[in-house]
Formats: structure tokens, C-alpha cells, sequence
């Protein structure tokens, strides 16, 4: 285990990035599919900060993670766990299932692939 200061500023980066998102976009592409594109390669980012894993098994890794969140929210996780009041839990988690953001995750993950 190894601290990476360039992941540490790209995560920061990301996820300022991804906050603003969520607060103030209010769109049909960035926030649905842009922010999913992002936050694997955010994921990525954390896990790099940490950790010297070769590329492509932590990029698998991190897109089956999101496959996985994503495949919850089609049994409705949120709700399952209670949490349906829960703006952040909603926002976090994600609330429906969408083909359009296993995309987004996909390319996040070919983009992290094609950088590194």
C-alpha cells in the first residue's frame, strides 16, 4: 500500500466535480449519464490513491461494483433498505435502473483504460 498524491488531487477533483452535479445540474445528459461516466472513474481514482493494482482487473473490479448498484436499483434497494426518504441515500444509491448508465459506466471504465 502506497499513498499517490495524484490520484488524491484527481479524486478531489472528481468529486467536487460531482457534488456540484448533483446539486446544481438539473439536465437530461450531464447528471443522469455524464455523473455516471464520472464516478467510476472517481472509484478508480480512490483505489489508485491507495493502492498500485494493475489497470485493467481494477477497472473490471470497479465496473462490476457499479453493474452490481446498478442492478440493485432495479429491485429497489432504497426502498428495501428504508432509505427511500433519504435525498443522499436516493442520490448515492440511484433509484432506477437505466441500460443508459450501465453505458456510462462502460465508458467511464474504456476512458480510465485508454488514460492509463
Amino acid at each position: 500500500m502506497s499513498f499517490n498524491k495524484k490520484y488524491l488531487f484527481l479524486s478531489l477533483l472528481l468529486f467536487v466535480t460531482e457534488v456540484l452535479i448533483a446539486l446544481f445540474v438539473r439536465d437530461a445528459f450531464i447528471r443522469p449519464y455524464f455523473g455516471d461516466f464520472l464516478v467510476v472513474i472517481l472509484l478508480y481514482c480512490i483505489v489508485r490513491m491507495f493502492w498500485n493494482f494493475p489497470v485493467l482487473p481494477t477497472v473490471l473490479a470497479i465496473l462490476a461494483f457499479a453493474y452490481l448498484l446498478e442492478t440493485l436499483q432495479y429491485f429497489n434497494l432504497v426502498e428495501h433498505l428504508g432509505l427511500q426518504h433519504s435525498e443522499l441515500a436516493r442520490t448515492v444509491i440511484g433509484t432506477g435502473f437505466a441500460w443508459g448508465d450501465m453505458l456510462a459506466y462502460t465508458l467511464g471504465g474504456v476512458a480510465i483504460w485508454v488514460a492509463e
